[in-house]
Protein backbone atom coordinates (compact mmCIF):
# COMPACT_ATOMS: atom_id res chain seq x y z
CA UNK A 1 0.00 0.00 0.00
CA UNK A 2 1.16 3.13 -1.27
CA UNK A 3 1.20 6.71 1.07
CA UNK A 4 -1.34 7.92 -0.85
CA UNK A 5 -3.97 5.36 -1.01
CA UNK A 6 -2.99 4.58 2.89
CA UNK A 7 -3.49 8.11 3.80
CA UNK A 8 -7.00 7.91 1.42
CA UNK A 9 -7.90 5.05 4.06
CA UNK A 10 -6.48 6.67 6.90
CA UNK A 11 -8.89 10.11 5.91
CA UNK A 12 -12.59 7.67 5.36
CA UNK A 13 -11.67 5.93 8.22
CA UNK A 14 -11.79 9.76 10.65
CA UNK A 15 -15.00 10.61 8.60
CA UNK A 16 -16.74 6.83 8.86
CA UNK A 17 -16.01 7.60 12.96
CA UNK A 18 -16.72 11.07 13.25
CA UNK A 19 -19.84 10.42 11.89
CA UNK A 20 -20.99 7.12 13.54
CA UNK A 21 -20.47 8.56 16.93
CA UNK A 22 -22.87 12.01 15.66
CA UNK A 23 -24.96 9.52 14.98
CA UNK A 24 -24.86 7.82 18.27
CA UNK A 25 -26.02 11.06 19.74
CA UNK A 26 -29.35 11.30 17.57
CA UNK A 27 -30.52 7.86 18.50
CA UNK A 28 -33.27 8.94 21.17
CA UNK A 29 -37.12 8.07 21.80
CA UNK A 30 -39.27 9.59 19.34
CA UNK A 31 -36.60 10.72 16.64
CA UNK A 32 -37.11 9.51 13.03
CA UNK A 33 -35.21 6.44 11.11
CA UNK A 34 -35.17 8.64 8.06
CA UNK A 35 -34.03 12.15 9.66
CA UNK A 36 -31.08 10.41 11.64
CA UNK A 37 -29.71 8.27 8.40
CA UNK A 38 -30.19 11.39 6.29
CA UNK A 39 -27.98 13.03 8.63
CA UNK A 40 -25.60 10.83 9.34
CA UNK A 41 -25.04 10.29 5.57
CA UNK A 42 -25.09 14.30 5.08
CA UNK A 43 -22.27 14.50 8.12
CA UNK A 44 -19.69 12.41 5.56
CA UNK A 45 -20.87 14.43 2.52
CA UNK A 46 -20.12 17.28 4.58
CA UNK A 47 -16.64 15.84 6.28
CA UNK A 48 -15.63 15.62 1.94
CA UNK A 49 -16.25 11.80 2.30
CA UNK A 50 -18.38 9.72 -0.20
CA UNK A 51 -20.88 7.42 0.85
CA UNK A 52 -19.62 3.79 0.67
CA UNK A 53 -23.35 2.39 1.46
CA UNK A 54 -26.58 3.13 3.29
CA UNK A 55 -26.57 4.27 6.78
CA UNK A 56 -27.44 0.89 8.29
CA UNK A 57 -30.62 0.98 11.19
CA UNK A 58 -31.22 -2.72 12.22
CA UNK A 59 -32.95 -2.62 15.63
CA UNK A 60 -33.74 -5.63 18.22
CA UNK A 61 -33.46 -8.76 16.07
CA UNK A 62 -32.27 -7.17 12.77
CA UNK A 63 -28.74 -8.03 12.97
CA UNK A 64 -28.03 -6.00 9.43
CA UNK A 65 -29.14 -4.39 6.46
CA UNK A 66 -31.87 -1.95 6.77
CA UNK A 67 -32.04 1.54 5.92
CA UNK A 68 -34.95 3.76 5.43
CA UNK A 69 -37.06 4.39 2.40
CA UNK A 70 -37.56 8.00 1.16
CA UNK A 71 -41.20 8.22 2.90
CA UNK A 72 -40.32 6.28 6.11
CA UNK A 73 -41.91 6.60 9.39
CA UNK A 74 -40.41 5.04 11.48
CA UNK A 75 -39.43 5.86 14.75
CA UNK A 76 -36.94 4.96 17.30
CA UNK A 77 -38.47 3.79 21.29
CA UNK A 78 -37.45 3.54 24.29
CA UNK A 79 -35.66 0.13 24.82
CA UNK A 80 -34.24 -0.21 21.16
CA UNK A 81 -31.13 -1.89 20.55
CA UNK A 82 -29.89 -0.14 17.52
CA UNK A 83 -26.98 -1.37 15.61
CA UNK A 84 -25.24 1.67 13.34
CA UNK A 85 -23.26 0.73 10.53
CA UNK A 86 -21.72 3.52 8.60
CA UNK A 87 -19.64 3.88 5.80
CA UNK A 88 -17.34 6.31 4.32
CA UNK A 89 -14.42 6.16 1.18
CA UNK A 90 -12.29 8.63 -0.17
CA UNK A 91 -11.50 7.86 -4.11
CA UNK A 92 -12.89 4.47 -3.62
CA UNK A 93 -11.20 3.20 -0.35
CA UNK A 94 -13.62 2.18 2.45
CA UNK A 95 -13.71 2.42 5.97
CA UNK A 96 -16.67 0.54 7.43
CA UNK A 97 -17.68 0.92 11.33
CA UNK A 98 -20.41 -0.14 13.63
CA UNK A 99 -21.70 0.18 16.87
CA UNK A 100 -24.16 -0.76 19.61
CA UNK A 101 -26.68 1.99 21.17
CA UNK A 102 -29.43 0.87 23.75
CA UNK A 103 -31.88 3.55 23.55
CA UNK A 104 -33.08 4.71 27.22
CA UNK A 105 -32.53 1.27 29.13
CA UNK A 106 -29.15 -1.05 30.02
CA UNK A 107 -30.85 -4.08 30.10
CA UNK A 108 -28.57 -5.39 27.26
CA UNK A 109 -25.44 -3.76 28.43
CA UNK A 110 -23.69 -6.96 28.94
CA UNK A 111 -24.27 -8.36 25.83
CA UNK A 112 -23.11 -4.97 24.12
CA UNK A 113 -20.27 -5.37 26.51
CA UNK A 114 -19.66 -9.06 24.86
CA UNK A 115 -19.55 -7.75 21.30
CA UNK A 116 -17.36 -4.74 22.02
CA UNK A 117 -14.33 -7.47 23.72
CA UNK A 118 -14.89 -9.41 21.11
CA UNK A 119 -13.61 -6.76 18.63
CA UNK A 120 -10.82 -5.69 20.91
CA UNK A 121 -9.78 -9.14 21.46
CA UNK A 122 -9.87 -10.07 17.65
CA UNK A 123 -7.84 -6.72 16.28
CA UNK A 124 -5.11 -8.10 19.31
CA UNK A 125 -4.66 -10.94 17.27
CA UNK A 126 -4.60 -9.25 13.67
CA UNK A 127 -1.08 -9.46 12.16
CA UNK A 128 0.40 -10.81 8.92
CA UNK A 129 0.25 -14.34 8.99
CA UNK A 130 -2.72 -15.01 10.99
CA UNK A 131 -5.01 -17.86 10.61
CA UNK A 132 -8.52 -16.17 10.63
CA UNK A 133 -10.00 -19.34 11.93
CA UNK A 134 -7.84 -18.30 14.74
CA UNK A 135 -9.46 -14.96 15.10
CA UNK A 136 -12.95 -16.48 14.97
CA UNK A 137 -11.84 -18.82 17.61
CA UNK A 138 -11.42 -16.21 19.78
CA UNK A 139 -14.16 -13.79 19.46
CA UNK A 140 -16.47 -16.92 19.93
CA UNK A 141 -15.13 -17.24 22.78
CA UNK A 142 -15.02 -14.59 24.01
CA UNK A 143 -18.41 -14.14 23.70
CA UNK A 144 -19.86 -17.43 24.73
CA UNK A 145 -17.57 -16.27 28.06
CA UNK A 146 -20.54 -13.54 28.28
CA UNK A 147 -22.78 -16.52 28.65
CA UNK A 148 -24.18 -15.33 25.00
CA UNK A 149 -23.40 -16.94 21.41
CA UNK A 150 -21.73 -15.63 18.36
CA UNK A 151 -24.12 -15.15 15.16
CA UNK A 152 -22.16 -18.14 12.76
CA UNK A 153 -23.01 -17.32 9.53
CA UNK A 154 -21.69 -13.27 9.77
CA UNK A 155 -18.50 -12.54 9.12
CA UNK A 156 -16.08 -9.69 8.61
CA UNK A 157 -14.88 -8.81 5.34
CA UNK A 158 -12.00 -7.45 3.36
CA UNK A 159 -12.21 -4.38 1.73
CA UNK A 160 -10.79 -2.55 -1.65
CA UNK A 161 -11.12 -0.28 -3.82
CA UNK A 162 -15.03 0.45 -4.68
CA UNK A 163 -15.76 -3.10 -3.17
CA UNK A 164 -17.11 -3.35 0.24
CA UNK A 165 -16.74 -7.20 0.37
CA UNK A 166 -13.53 -7.70 -1.56
CA UNK A 167 -13.47 -12.24 -0.82
CA UNK A 168 -11.39 -12.49 2.51
CA UNK A 169 -13.93 -13.72 5.33
CA UNK A 170 -13.33 -12.66 9.52
CA UNK A 171 -15.44 -15.35 11.20
CA UNK A 172 -17.36 -14.73 14.46
CA UNK A 173 -16.98 -18.46 15.20
CA UNK A 174 -13.57 -21.40 15.01
CA UNK A 175 -13.33 -22.29 11.04
CA UNK A 176 -11.61 -25.27 10.44
CA UNK A 177 -11.82 -24.79 6.63
CA UNK A 178 -11.02 -21.08 6.66
CA UNK A 179 -6.78 -20.97 6.34
CA UNK A 180 -6.99 -17.17 5.14
CA UNK A 181 -3.88 -15.83 6.16
CA UNK A 182 -3.54 -11.55 6.10
CA UNK A 183 -0.18 -10.07 4.92
CA UNK A 184 0.58 -6.09 5.00
CA UNK A 185 -1.49 -3.86 3.71
CA UNK A 186 -4.64 -5.90 3.45
CA UNK A 187 -7.59 -4.01 5.06
CA UNK A 188 -10.24 -5.65 6.75
CA UNK A 189 -13.47 -4.67 8.53
CA UNK A 190 -14.11 -7.09 12.14
CA UNK A 191 -17.54 -6.86 13.15
CA UNK A 192 -18.44 -9.58 15.95
CA UNK A 193 -21.97 -10.01 16.82
CA UNK A 194 -23.63 -11.13 19.97
CA UNK A 195 -27.00 -12.46 20.53
CA UNK A 196 -29.38 -14.17 23.03
CA UNK A 197 -31.08 -16.33 20.18
CA UNK A 198 -29.84 -19.19 18.39
CA UNK A 199 -26.77 -17.54 16.93
CA UNK A 200 -27.24 -17.53 13.44
CA UNK A 201 -29.59 -14.99 10.71
CA UNK A 202 -32.28 -15.84 8.17
CA UNK A 203 -33.25 -13.34 5.18
CA UNK A 204 -35.95 -10.86 6.05
CA UNK A 205 -37.99 -8.66 4.13
CA UNK A 206 -35.66 -6.48 1.91
CA UNK A 207 -33.82 -4.11 3.43
CA UNK A 208 -34.03 -1.13 0.88
CA UNK A 209 -30.30 -1.33 -0.10
CA UNK A 210 -29.67 -2.17 -3.97
CA UNK A 211 -26.21 -3.34 -5.63
CA UNK A 212 -25.93 -2.83 -9.97
CA UNK A 213 -24.79 -6.54 -11.02
CA UNK A 214 -23.04 -5.64 -13.93
CA UNK A 215 -22.36 -8.57 -15.74
CA UNK A 216 -23.20 -10.06 -19.27
CA UNK A 217 -26.92 -9.61 -18.49
CA UNK A 218 -26.62 -6.05 -17.89
CA UNK A 219 -25.02 -5.52 -21.17
CA UNK A 220 -27.97 -7.29 -23.47
CA UNK A 221 -31.21 -5.79 -21.77
CA UNK A 222 -33.81 -6.05 -24.49
CA UNK A 223 -36.06 -3.48 -22.30
CA UNK A 224 -34.85 -0.05 -23.34
CA UNK A 225 -36.51 1.49 -20.67
CA UNK A 226 -35.12 -0.68 -17.88
CA UNK A 227 -32.06 -0.58 -19.49
CA UNK A 228 -32.35 3.02 -19.40
CA UNK A 229 -32.84 3.00 -15.66
CA UNK A 230 -29.89 0.45 -15.17
CA UNK A 231 -27.33 2.29 -16.92
CA UNK A 232 -28.59 5.39 -14.93
CA UNK A 233 -28.09 3.90 -11.69
CA UNK A 234 -24.64 2.27 -12.62
CA UNK A 235 -23.54 5.75 -13.61
CA UNK A 236 -24.74 6.57 -10.19
CA UNK A 237 -23.63 3.59 -7.82
CA UNK A 238 -21.06 1.67 -10.01
CA UNK A 239 -20.21 -0.91 -7.77
CA UNK A 240 -20.74 0.00 -4.35
CA UNK A 241 -24.37 -0.09 -2.18
CA UNK A 242 -27.10 2.19 -2.54
CA UNK A 243 -30.54 3.04 -1.33
CA UNK A 244 -33.81 3.53 -2.44
CA UNK A 245 -33.71 6.91 -0.98
CA UNK A 246 -30.86 8.01 -3.23
CA UNK A 247 -32.85 7.10 -6.45
CA UNK A 248 -35.89 9.51 -5.92
CA UNK A 249 -34.05 12.57 -7.94
CA UNK A 250 -32.48 9.60 -10.74
CA UNK A 251 -35.78 8.19 -11.51
CA UNK A 252 -38.27 10.19 -11.01
CA UNK A 253 -41.41 8.09 -11.16
CA UNK A 254 -42.57 4.54 -10.01
CA UNK A 255 -39.06 4.13 -8.10
CA UNK A 256 -39.99 0.96 -6.24
CA UNK A 257 -42.02 -0.25 -9.21
CA UNK A 258 -38.37 0.00 -11.18
CA UNK A 259 -35.94 -1.18 -8.42
CA UNK A 260 -38.26 -4.16 -8.28
CA UNK A 261 -38.04 -4.86 -12.02
CA UNK A 262 -34.40 -4.32 -12.08
CA UNK A 263 -33.83 -6.68 -9.15
CA UNK A 264 -36.53 -9.50 -10.93
CA UNK A 265 -34.50 -9.14 -14.42
CA UNK A 266 -31.32 -10.21 -12.12
CA UNK A 267 -29.45 -6.50 -12.77
CA UNK A 268 -30.12 -5.25 -9.16
CA UNK A 269 -29.54 -7.45 -5.93
CA UNK A 270 -31.73 -6.34 -3.15
CA UNK A 271 -30.28 -7.06 0.18
CA UNK A 272 -32.44 -8.70 2.62
CA UNK A 273 -33.01 -7.61 6.18
CA UNK A 274 -30.67 -10.76 8.36
CA UNK A 275 -33.17 -11.51 10.81
CA UNK A 276 -31.56 -13.67 13.99
CA UNK A 277 -33.48 -16.87 13.22
CA UNK A 278 -35.05 -17.28 16.78
CA UNK A 279 -35.80 -13.39 17.11
CA UNK A 280 -32.94 -12.99 19.79
CA UNK A 281 -31.51 -9.62 20.55
CA UNK A 282 -28.51 -8.94 18.48
CA UNK A 283 -25.51 -6.45 19.27
CA UNK A 284 -22.49 -5.47 16.97
CA UNK A 285 -19.52 -3.69 17.26
CA UNK A 286 -17.33 -2.99 13.79
CA UNK A 287 -14.10 -0.99 13.24
CA UNK A 288 -11.93 -0.91 10.02
CA UNK A 289 -7.99 -2.26 10.20
CA UNK A 290 -4.81 -1.77 7.86
CA UNK A 291 -2.69 -4.65 8.68
CA UNK A 292 0.89 -3.48 8.99
CA UNK A 293 4.38 -5.03 10.48
CA UNK A 294 3.52 -4.83 14.11
CA UNK A 295 0.01 -5.79 13.84
CA UNK A 296 -3.09 -3.64 12.54
CA UNK A 297 -4.00 -0.01 12.79
CA UNK A 298 -7.36 0.51 13.45
CA UNK A 299 -8.77 3.49 11.23
CA UNK A 300 -11.99 4.15 12.47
Amino acid sequence: MNDLIYDKYKKAGKIAAEARDYGCNLLKPGASFLEVANKIESKIVENGGGLAFPVNISVNENAAHFSPKHDEKLVFEMGNVVKLDVGAHMGGFIADTAITVEIGANNYENMIKASEDALNNAIDMIKPGVNLSEVGRVVEETITSFGYKPIKNLSGHSLEQYVLHSGMSVPNVSEASNKIKPKIGDVLAIEPFATNGEGRVISGKGSNIYLCKESIRSRIIRDNISKIHFNKLFGKFKTLPFAERWCIDLISTNVDLILRRLSFLGLLKHYPQLIEAKEGIVTQKEHTVIVNEEGCEVIT
